[in-house]
């Protein structure tokens, strides 16, 4: 089956799922061009469907609720109900119950593609080992008040960044989101006294580019909040496995047993609904300019991983069997 075909049958299946933003998949057919990591992004519908036969030994590892469309780009920060600030794993659109170690392969593949990563190949995937073992081991979520504080500068936002963020902000086009969106962030899901500003809509992603994404803009003691809602639509390993369930294991994996979940990460009626502010932000690799502490957050990414894979105690088990067998090459 060629890219063109998987790509074309694809579409044709999301928009039985959303309602598309055909210029935002036009946007995204457009950013598939700039880059090999990019195209990675945008592309897990065809991983899910090549990847057994490209990797088929790790096709028969054991299998666990997993990320699926994991990448360099797919950590970030957020605050947990005690308002700490909380690092890892911050998409969960493509879970699926797939092999362990596809997760790992695509991570890996992540960095291999990605420009100008202070850190060399081997390297990468020795420190994911690493990392992801001891997650496996000692599973818990990364807290960058406590055991990660290292990272905190990286994380950071800078005036700069914040710049950015409001500069997006302010320039979001009005929209009139369905009334799903609208129960979703309504006066029962705000704060008392918060007064709705305006509705707008907002293009962003990489592989969801396409699905309608709209932000309620919202004034409130003084100052503004935003909440974001994003269409939810089944894994793409579903439709590569033709397989018609629509249930989705966002949540099951986002407020897993090793994770200190985002209070305003919630779904509502096929909509991801979650908080936007200047400074949840992702971390990025090539922030590192002179590659001192590379090593260091992908072993934090593994981590993270290994962490979320930790949640079901049999597969844990089974992966850890697996892992000591395949330690070596």
């Amino acid at each position: 089956m060629s890219f063109i075909s998987d790509n074309e049958k694809y579409e044709a299946w999301l928009r039985n799922q959303c309602h598309v933003v055909e210029a935002d998949l036009k946007k995204k057919h457009e950013r598939m061009r700039e880059s090999a990591f990019i195209f990675l992004r945008a592309t897990y519908f065809r991983w899910a469907r090549r990847i057994e036969s490209i990797c088929d030994k790790l096709a028969k590892t054991p299998p666990v609720l997993s990320i699926g469309d994991l990448h360099l780009e797919n950590f970030g920060t957020w605050r947990d109900a005690e308002a700490r600030l909380v690092w890892g794993v911050n998409d969960f659109d493509e879970a699926a119950v797939i092999p362990y170690a596809f997760d790992l392969v695509r991570l890996a593949t992540s960095a291999r593609l990605a420009a100008n990563l202070p850190i060399a190949n081997r390297a990468v995937a020795r420190a994911l080992i690493d990392g992801y073992s001891d997650g496996l081991e000692r599973p818990r979520p990364t807290l960058l008040d406590e055991q990660e504080r290292w990272m905190r500068p990286y994380v950071a936002v800078t005036d700069h960044g914040r710049d950015k963020f409001w500069d997006e902000i302010n320039h979001l086009p009005d929209a009139a989101p369905p009334d799903a969106v609208k129960q979703a962030v309504g006066p029962t899901e705000l704060p008392p006294g918060a007064r709705l500003v305006r509705y707008a809509s907002r293009a962003a992603g990489g592989g969801s580019l396409g699905r309608p994404r709209y932000v309620a803009i919202v004034e409130w003691n003084g100052g503004r909040l935003f909440r974001e809602a994003k269409a939810l639509v089944p894994s793409a390993w579903n439709w590569a496995h033709n397989d018609r369930s629509a249930h989705s294991h966002f949540l099951d994996l986002a407020n897993g047993r090793f994770r200190s979940p985002d209070p305003y990460l919630r779904v509502h009626d096929k909509f991801i609904v979650r908080r936007m502010a200047a400074d949840s932000r992702k971390l990025d690799l090539r922030d590192d300019a002179n590659g001192a502490n590379s090593a260091r957050m992908v072993t934090a990414m593994g981590f993270d991983l290994g962490a979320i894979h930790a949640a079901d105690p049999k597969a844990r088990d089974q992966i850890l069997h697996d892992l000591d067998k395949a330690r070596r090459g």
